[in-house]
């Protein structure tokens, strides 16, 4: 559904692109999350033990920057893999401030069995854009998550 915002030709222009953005993001979140309800996990639960799986073992700063989260929400989210033994808090060897989050083997075998269908559900709903429209659809979201440097365009 468009904007019935009554403004100029470019702010209708970038409220309807906005909106359109939203829903998808929101709409296929939702698609591909339903599988990860199964395993008992939450989207921000699961984006950490990836992490942790694809990357090793991060402090909580380092996975807040690299998943666009805040600190305190990150805080609970390990609590509660840690409580399901899919994640564990190690001191730090170089900094006595600092926790490294470790991946455990249970949250490996986990994110083993779930990981494989989880793209699978990826790759056939972007499978309504073609490659050059992946592509295209990348390097636009890129665009616009480094932001307008020229602000009167």
């Amino acid at each position: 559904m468009p904007t019935h915002y009554n403004g100029t030709a470019r702010e209708k222009r970038a409220l309807n692109a906005w909106i359109k953005f939203k829903r998808a993001g929101i709409t296929l979140g939702s698609r591909i999350g339903d599988s990860l309800r199964t395993f008992n996990l939450t989207e921000s639960q699961f984006a950490v033990v990836e992490l942790l799986y694809h990357l090793g073992p991060r402090n909580l700063s380092e996975i807040s920057e690299k998943l666009l989260c805040t600190g305190g929400n990150l805080t609970t989210v390990v609590d509660n893999l840690e409580k399901q033994k899919l994640a564990k808090r190690i001191p730090s060897k170089t900094d006595r401030r600092q926790y490294e989050i470790h991946i455990t083997q249970k949250g490996k075998k986990q994110i083993e069995k779930l990981f494989p269908a989880h793209l699978r559900r990826i790759v056939d709903e972007f499978s309504v854009l073609s490659a050059s429209e992946q592509e295209e659809f990348s390097r636009l979201c890129k665009k616009l998550g480094l932001g307008n440097t020229n602000k009167n365009k």
